[in-house]
């Protein structure tokens, strides 16, 4: 996970479960810590004053299932392109992909994923007040986010 970061835009997570048989509630804790990781990162912290990580239903609420098959892609773009200038380049796409291919390798076929977009109409339903994209996975022992974040 740590080849998809990049300073100020990128922020991942990964690691292993405490709790016993963990579910979508553990994923978003953890998605809400990187969260507050971002909200106290010199480069966001005028952004988001006052800010707090939505709790974990509420991000249980934001999130959309993502299919096993476009896993992969997905955090290739997160971690590719910016989501408010796409043709920005963070990472070489070659890069990205190949590192996104390992992550979803490495969780597996049984895996699941997440995102805080809404494949049916586009919209995305921001964990944060500016721009973010996020993708979140987990095999049910072991997970991974990744969070892009912009404003213009």
């Amino acid at each position: 996970m740590a080849e998809l970061s990049t300073p100020t835009r990128v922020y991942v997570a990964a690691g292993r479960f405490t709790e016993p048989q963990p579910d979508l509630p553990e994923l978003a804790g953890r998605i809400r810590t990187l969260l507050a990781a971002v909200a106290v990162d010199e480069a966001w912290r005028r952004f988001l004053l006052g800010y707090a990580p939505p709790c974990v239903p509420e991000i249980c609420a934001a999130l959309e299932p993502v299919e096993m098959d476009a896993a992969a892609s997905f955090l290739t773009r997160l971690a590719a392109a910016d989501l408010v200038w796409p043709s920005h380049r963070h990472l070489p796409v070659e890069t990205a992909e190949r590192a996104a291919d390992r992550v979803v390798s490495l969780l597996g076929a049984e895996a699941s994923w997440w995102t805080n977009h809404d494949a049916g109409c586009g919209a995305v339903n921001g964990l944060t007040p500016v721009f973010d994209s996020l993708l979140a996975g987990t095999d049910g022992e072991h997970f991974a986010v990744a969070l892009q974040i912009a404003d213009d």
